[in-house]
């Protein structure tokens, strides 16, 4: 049907003319930097083009398909993933290829002024616990939140999903949200305007954890889209009674890795600090974000199964059904405990 009234109303593109597009998803990546996938909609966009896509300036550095193919140039329908821009652009921003290089700057910092006027944010520091309190009092009238996420798709749905949330007690008001780690300025922020950090599948920086302890800015780690909407329900609604909380043991880096016969991969590691134990929980941080989440196979120390690793000593880690792990990875070992309700009453 879509070919067909394609075909009835005669539309067309022009593949003559410079490409323009949409943004269907952006993400860091490691190595690559700022990568972006477009979907080009007109005109043909060549490696080497001048373009600008939102507030964010950039040149075609290289054009990968869906199948992992380098290209030399997109035509019309196109999606492909794009290399070159300074930073990360907004999902849904459009995507057009400029000649006038000067003014395209131009445009791209009256725009990025914009967004900086638009984004500035009211303060005070809130918890969800100080939260569940002043609504039994009638004090809180809104919850600033910052969100980062692993990539932009997933930053747009939770942020349209938490604002959703707002009721006649609370108006949930996202912000600032982003892609990649949590990093100092997003705990800086916080501070500032007294928001609670949200990350879904990213883990705090060192020295930003380090941080937002000194600050005493909330931040809630989540992995899954119903615990995050449950919590931030529970709190609005005065009912936060986190049965469960996660207890946080230890941390080893990947030195090396190692193929094993009727085994499979095996990470050579080192632990950092705390403990890594036989029975915890774990996950895989690739540039602090979370790749993999379940528990370890197998733990040893030499040749010998052992129970549990400490701080210093070097140990091999086989995880439960995975097995792309890298070099420079972290396995992060926790375990969930339960929690009084008292605690919280």
């Amino acid at each position: 049907m879509i070919l067909l009234v394609a075909d009835m109303q005669e539309l067309k593109s022009n593949p003559s003319r410079p490409a323009m597009g949409s943004v269907l998803e952006a993400q860091l990546d490691r190595g690559r930097g700022p990568v972006a996938t477009v979907l080009v909609r007109n005109g043909t966009l060549h490696v080497g083009d001048f373009f600008i896509c939102g507030s964010v300036f950039g040149k075609v550095r290289a054009m990968i398909s869906d199948r992992g193919e380098q290209l030399r140039e997109a035509e019309p329908a196109s999606p492909v993933e794009v290399l070159g821009l300074d930073s990360l652009p907004e999902v849904g921003d459009d995507f057009q290829v400029v000649t006038d290089t000067a003014k395209a700057q131009q445009i791209v910092r009256f725009r990025d002024q914009k967004a900086r006027e638009a984004s500035l944010a009211k303060s005070s520091r809130l918890t969800l616990e100080q939260l569940h309190k002043q609504l039994e009092a009638g004090e809180v009238k809104e919850l600033p939140i910052i969100l980062k996420t692993d990539v932009g798709g997933s930053a747009e749905v939770l942020s349209e999903t938490l604002q959703k949330l707002s009721n006649e007690k609370v108006k949930v008001r996202v912000i600032h949200s982003g892609v990649g780690a949590i990093n100092e300025s997003d705990v800086l922020l916080a501070s500032a305007s007294n928001a609670i950090i949200i990350g879904f599948n990213v883990r705090p920086e060192r020295n930003a954890a380090a941080l937002a302890e000194q600050e005493k800015v909330d931040i809630r780690l989540h992995t899954i889209i119903y615990n995050l909407t449950d919590e931030i329900k529970r709190a609005m609604t005065g009912l936060l009674e986190p049965v469960f909380r996660e207890v946080y043991r230890g941390k080893a880096e990947v030195r090396e890795t190692f193929r094993i016969t009727k085994v499979g991969s095996v990470a050579g590691c080192v632990v950092q600090d705390g403990v890594v134990t036989r029975d915890a929980e774990v996950r895989l941080l690739r540039d602090n974000v979370v790749v993999y989440t379940g528990k370890i196979a197998s733990l040893r120390r030499f040749k010998d199964d052992v129970s549990e690793v400490r701080s210093g000593q070097e140990c091999g880690i086989t995880l439960e059904n995975y097995s792309d792990v890298k070099q420079s990875d972290i396995i992060e070992a926790f375990v969930t405990e339960r929690v009084a309700t008292e605690v919280f009453a």
